[in-house]
């Protein structure tokens, strides 16, 4: 499977160093090249993205359609306008974006969304790993990645833990 992704699902796996799971759960992920900058940016914080840059599952692409993103990036910003004009552009099945407001105008063009619990929900059906919820805690204390308690319950329903 092929899919887009915004910068939020990378740089929060990058984070808690659990990037690998897309590779494991997706043939290729493609980026947007604003969107590759902000991952580069993410050098400051010490994170070690030399494999990252070499990876070959991940591949960097352009967007054409230059009246949608100016029209995408008046309610958005520009790393998500990119990912959604290139995930529409390339036909891809999924959409990686976390944002709410990012993934409501992404469906409203037709393309399939998923969010970084979303990825590791398959990751646990897949059997890719045995447990959401030490993870889940990473992304929330390293990452600082934001979920209501009512999301996080679900998402352990979800998964029986």
């Amino acid at each position: 499977m092929i899919v887009v992704s915004d910068t939020s699902p990378i740089a929060n796996l990058l984070l808690v160093n659990k990037i690998e799971l897309l590779e494991q759960l997706f043939e290729k992920v493609i980026i947007p090249h604003k969107f590759f900058s902000e991952i580069i940016a993410l050098e400051q914080f010490n994170i070690d993205l030399t494999h990252f840059k070499s990876y070959k599952w991940i591949e960097v692409n352009s967007i054409h359609n230059q009246l949608l993103f100016d029209s995408l990036s008046e309610q958005l910003d520009e790393g998500e306008a990119e990912a959604i004009v290139l995930a529409k552009e390339l036909h891809t099945q999924f959409l990686l974006i976390d944002e709410m407001k990012g993934r409501t105008i992404a469906e409203q063009l037709g393309i399939k969304t998923v969010g970084l619990l979303g990825v590791l929900i398959q990751a646990k059906e897949k059997g890719l790993i045995q447990n959401v919820k030490p993870l889940l805690d990473d992304l929330l204390n390293k990452a600082r990645f934001w979920i209501s308690k009512d999301l996080y319950r679900d998402v352990l329903k979800t998964v029986k833990e």
